[in-house]
């Protein structure tokens, strides 16, 4: 590394390869099951095909090939009219045949793109390749670490299981991007009923980061191939989060600036992210594309699926539905946003939305629902069976019978934390909305009571009034709706 290389501005060009477990019912090849039981025993969800034993064949998923155009045609991509699988072959532990089934150089999908938005700025990502292949076992260190382990174990219930392997361009020039991508990626996949972002291990990301001179990045946020076939790349696995990606990239940029300042070479490696601490590790050099000796699979012949691009619809994705939430019922592009996040959050607006008005139902899901449930690392999939319950509630507020603040703060809180039914809070804390003469009543104590607030108030201070409010609402426990006390306040005051 010439120090003058050192001294220069360098900037971070990386690309990622995200390996997506698809929601099939069995592997890829073979009839074993995929869904993975809490207390299966090793090595049992398993078969000759995907334990690779001499003379068992291969027989190709049809769900998992329907699986993959979807995602092609969501990323807008080529879908050729002939694919063909290879063996990857490499030597792993938790790889039982010695080699990979995958896709080469006729993947089901190429030339596809994905549009993110980064601080404002809205970015399409190019996606070089998506295609087919099999995950390997998994991989288990006892007693510690990837370093520190005193043995390791394998476990092969997972090989088979059906992945796409989602493969950018060096188009990411930051870990916040990457993070961004990921997020929108998983996105699209979940209305696509693809993928299960609940699933462990469901998202994997192995991200390739070289650094370049910064003044190798044109305006238009390019780079040359020369610049970037001068730089060394580094290989980080094991990224199983959003929050790991932009983590780990952070981590190994800073690594290797700090390399370079010392005019020391960035080796050509992977690296194993150890979320525990934070660092990357070295595993070992870095493979070439000669190194896996890919030839084809003399056992699945060629697949032609062009035409099922036109026959396999897909549903509405992500941001069709988040512009149609603002033009059917006119939401702020910022609720629009978080009501079609997910998509069990937007069906269940939409459900909402056909009962009472559209902006009480916003704020019921995007503000109050979502708060709360974010705040107790909870989903929506974890209340699909009290769903009524909550139609309940905004109903009980939209009919006025009880006021918004105690619905929020008292029944849904209680319902999630408790389990009980929004009536049996109701009664147990007596939150029935109080009657016209109970508020007025409650008006006249507390103006009665506290003549400094009043004096306040005539005096032109605006506080004093949520005072006054305040302590009507203490009076009626909270029953009394909050905008009625302060107009009957104003009245009786002026």
């Amino acid at each position: 590394m010439s120090q003058a290389l050192a001294d220069r501005e360098l900037a971070a060009v990386i690309g990622l390869e995200v390996h997506v477990q698809l929601e099939t019912d069995t592997k890829i090849f073979c009839n074993c099951s995929t869904d993975a039981a809490d207390d299966e025993e090793p090595n049992s969800r398993t078969c000759p095909v995907c334990l690779g034993l001499p003379g068992a064949l291969p027989v190709l998923n049809e769900a998992a090939v329907e699986s993959a155009v979807k995602i092609g045609k969501a990323l807008d991509a080529d879908i050729p009219a002939e694919t063909t699988f290879h063996r990857k072959n490499y030597f792993y532990p938790d790889l039982p045949k010695g080699f990979q089934l995958t896709q080469y150089d006729a993947p089901i999908c190429a030339d596809g793109e994905l549009e993110v938005s980064v601080e404002g700025e809205r970015r399409a990502i190019s996606v070089r390749r998506a295609h087919l292949e099999e995950d390997p076992g998994s991989i288990q260190h006892e007693g510690g670490n990837i370093d520190t382990a005193d043995y390791t174990l394998v476990n092969y219930n997972r090989a088979g299981t059906p992945l796409m392997e989602i493969v950018t361009r060096p188009d990411f020039r930051s870990p916040a991007e990457t993070r961004a991508f990921l997020a929108k990626l998983e996105e699209v996949l979940e209305y696509l009923g693809v993928f299960d972002a609940n699933r462990d291990g469901s998202l994997r990301v192995d991200a390739n980061i070289s650094l370049v001179p910064a003044d190798a990045i044109d305006e238009e946020n390019e780079i040359g191939e020369d610049a970037l076939g001068n730089a060394n790349r580094t290989e980080v696995k094991n990224i199983s989060s959003h929050k790991g990606a932009e983590q780990a990239l952070a981590y190994e940029i800073t690594r290797q600036k700090n390399a370079v300042k010392r005019g020391r070479e960035v080796e050509q490696e992977t690296r194993h992210w150890d979320e525990s601490r934070g660092v990357t590790v070295s595993m070992r050099s870095k493979e070439e594309e000669k190194d896996y000796r890919y030839f084809r699979e003399a056992d699945l012949p060629p697949l032609q699926v062009s035409d099922w691009k036109e026959r396999i619809p897909i549903p509405e994705l992500p941001d069709d539905r988040r512009e149609r939430f603002r033009e059917e019922y006119g939401l702020s592009e910022e609720a629009a946003s978080k009501l079609t996040s997910r998509k069990s959050v937007a069906d269940l607006y939409e459900q909402l939305a056909e009962e009472f008005e559209p902006d009480l139902a916003a704020t019921w899901v995007a503000d109050n629902l979502l708060g709360e449930l974010n705040y107790r690392d909870m989903e929506i999939a974890d209340i699909t069976g009290r769903l009524d319950e909550i139609e309940h509630v905004i109903r009980l507020v939209a009919e006025d019978e009880l006021t918004a603040k105690n619905a929020e703060e008292v029944v849904l809180r209680r319902m999630l934390d408790e389990g009980e039914h929004p009536d049996e809070i109701i009664e147990a804390e007596d939150l029935g909305k109080a009657s016209g003469g109970e508020v007025e009543q409650a008006v006249d104590e507390a103006i009665e009571e506290n003549p400094g607030a009043v004096d306040d108030y005539e005096s032109g201070d605006e506080g004093a009034l949520n005072f006054l409010v305040g302590q009507v609402m203490g009076k009626t426990g909270g029953s009394a709706d909050p905008g009625q006390v302060n107009q009957l306040l104003r009245e009786r005051l002026e």
